[in-house]
């Protein structure tokens, strides 16, 4: 394989410093997903790749891998980020010379890339006997060519991807991605009260089903959750989260069969776009969700994805995404999963793997579910339970459900978040990362947990695109912290300021634990008479995580009681909650006590917990952050030496 991208020359003559800056981004997106299909960079050539892979099959498809993960991060970026590549591959006999390799197998290969357009795959008659009907991809013949020094005629076909064509311009709906839609609480109206979980659970799956629906953007779960208790008018809900269209409705439950009822409300008219009844057993549900996918996109007019919404069927539905639905008692144990999974508070963590276990025990085949599992797993690491205890089970669980679901955009975000908090692979992270956004635009985990890489990076302008998308995604999440942080990070201290103060609802902002957390942003802005007003926060009905901020809070600002009493709580073992050796250094540092704080920090390291990647930047490592032994554990986790600068001019 060839890879050349295109306009590279023009724009280091324009300007060589971005166009560096560009290609080191090139090659870190698509070095990870050439180990992926098991490549071998024979070598690198400017801006070209000179790759050799094991088979034709694996060639092809890790070009289509990336090329579809270039398109989508190209809608999504600004013009100078843009990234369009062009490939060419042939199969046969080569010489290898001292790492390198020759012959006329490799130049054709050359020579047939400039054949290929913008964002576009060709390949010889030979890659093409390969690999026909083995790849998801469409064909087109072109014109036989004579290449400079290869005496016969080649036949050369182009790879006609599923996104081809994505990129013009189309009419667009209200709910588009700058309208979003978003898909209200269910009511659940079942006989049985204890049915309820089922609504809960429909509607995160109609939201993740409707977020496959090209060009329509859906609102996350977190943020539409709170008007399950407090319904408001559809007007107002869409004013609030600036969504062109609300989906609404309720699910009746009873034995193996399931009512359920539809309306689709254009949000500025309060028109009904449509309405719909469906009756169904339980195991036809991701056939409905499916149907549902369909007559939405329609009646907002927008181009969709015909791969990714099955047609419906009676029974055993073939989903892209998912695997084959075979028992509604695995679906069932599925929805109770995602339901006990948004309450870990309330011992729902457990619940939650008890239901995911039984799920992928009925149907070995439910990717969505080793997917969900493994997503689970990943968010209490660190927090509720050791990252080494979790995390290589999630790591199973996430490559489980990609070999029964290659475009599964939720698992491909838990495998991302595995190498970025345990691994460290900065890269691949973000490859993976990109490749979840590519396949579910409205994937605001991804979003998010791309925004909180690039920032640890050092990227922050990347950073706050990804982050800023997230809000749009989740307007009532934490992000907008985050991005807030990000500014504060990146030298525009005023405004960040600035933004976290006007974040979230009155009622949020003079909550105890937004006001901890504004009185370590304060004392990241170096604003510490703020932050000291901060530290007289309420503690009523905190939870454990928030009276730890507090405490640390305390301790910065010269109140070191209740740290000390914290940390010693947990030396005695007496700790209510998980506490790491990491969040331990966090208060040793506060409280000046460093050579303890790295001890803790070395130890976390060593025993592979290791996340002080994700803290390192922050204020309570202020104490120890000159100490040799701290800038040697930077180094140990691979963060690149541009980001230990920003952090040396920050601090």
């Amino acid at each position: 394989m060839f890879t050349d991208m295109v306009g590279y020359a023009a724009r280091t003559q324009a300007d060589e410093t971005a166009a560096l800056g560009l290609l080191d981004r090139h090659n870190r997106l698509l070095r990870p997903i050439f180990a992926k299909f098991r490549g071998r960079e024979v070598k690198t050539v400017g801006d070209a790749f000179v790759v050799e892979f094991e088979s034709a099959l694996d060639a092809v498809r890790c070009a289509l891998d990336f090329q579809r993960m270039l398109h989508y991060y190209n809608v999504r970026s600004v013009d100078a980020w843009k990234i369009q590549v062009r490939v060419g591959i042939h199969v046969g006999d080569v010489v290898e010379t001292n790492g390198d390799i020759l012959g006329d197998s490799v130049n054709i290969a050359a020579r047939i890339v400039p054949l290929a357009d913008p964002e576009g795959i060709c390949l010889t008659q030979q890659v093409y006997d390969q690999v026909l009907n083995k790849v998801e991809a469409s064909f087109a013949k072109l014109p036989a060519v004579t290449l400079k020094n290869i005496r016969a005629p080649t036949s050369v076909f182009r790879i006609v991807p599923g996104w081809d064509g994505a990129s013009h311009p189309r009419p667009r709906a209200e709910a588009s991605s700058d309208r979003p839609i978003a898909v209200l609480p269910l009511a659940s109206i079942s006989p049985d009260p204890g049915d309820a979980y089922f609504a809960d659970g429909l509607t995160e799956e109609l939201i993740s089903e409707l977020s496959q629906v090209r060009g329509l953007s859906v609102i996350a779960r977190t943020s539409v959750a709170p008007y399950k208790t407090a319904p408001k008018p559809i007007v107002q809900v869409a004013a609030e989260l600036g969504v062109g269209a609300v989906l609404e409705g309720s699910v009746r439950k009873a034995g193996d069969r399931v009512r359920i009822s539809l309306t689709l409300v254009d949000a500025q008219t309060q028109r009904h776009l449509w309405a719909h009844r469906y009756d169904r057993k339980v195991d036809n549900v991701f056939a409905v969700q499916a149907n549902i996918a369909r007559r939405t996109a329609k009646a907002l007019r927008l181009e969709f994805d015909q791969t990714s919404t099955p047609e419906v069927q009676v029974r055993a539905v073939p989903n892209p995404r998912f695997g084959t639905v075979t028992t509604g008692e695995a679906y069932d144990a599925y929805l109770r999963g995602l339901v006990a999974s948004t309450r870990l508070e309330e011992r729902g963590f457990e619940e939650a793997v008890h239901h995911f276990e039984l799920a992928t025990r009925l149907d070995p085949t439910l990717a969505e579910a080793y997917a969900a599992w493994a997503n689970l797993y990943v968010l209490v690491a660190g927090d509720y339970l050791p990252m080494r205890q979790v995390i290589p089970r999630a790591r199973e669980l996430a490559t489980q459900a990609l070999e029964l679901a290659p475009n599964s955009s939720e698992a491909h975000a838990a495998l991302a978040n595995i190498v970025l908090q345990f691994d460290h692979d900065w890269e691949q992270a973000e490859t993976e990362f990109t490749n979840a956004i590519a396949l579910n635009s409205s994937n605001v985990t991804a979003y998010r947990f791309l925004g909180m890489l690039l920032v640890t990076l050092g990227r922050f302008e990347e950073a706050k695109q990804a982050i800023r998308r997230a809000i749009v995604l989740d307007p009532s999440g934490h992000d907008q912290m985050m991005l807030a942080r990000a500014e504060i990070l990146s030298g525009n201290v005023d405004a960040g300021v600035r933004m976290a103060e006007e974040a979230g609802d009155p009622h949020h902002r003079r909550s105890s634990a937004h006001r901890v957390h504004m009185g370590l942003l304060y004392l990241e802005a170096g604003r510490r008479s703020e932050a000291l007003r901060m530290a007289d926060a309420s503690l009523e009905e905190a939870s454990d995580s928030e009276r730890f901020d507090h405490a640390l809070l305390n301790a910065l600002v010269g109140r070191p009681g209740a740290a000390r009493r914290l940390a010693d709580e947990v030396a005695r073992g007496e700790a209510k909650s998980y506490t790491s050796e990491a969040h331990l250094a966090m208060l040793y540092a506060a409280l000046g006590e460093k050579e303890r704080a790295l001890d803790l920090l070395e130890k976390d390291f060593r025993e592979g917990d290791a996340i002080l990647w994700l803290y390192y930047q922050a204020p309570f490592f202020e104490p120890i952050r000159g100490d040799r032994r701290f800038t040697a554990l930077l180094q140990r986790y691979r963060l690149p030496a541009s980001a230990l600068r920003t952090l040396a001019v920050s601090g």
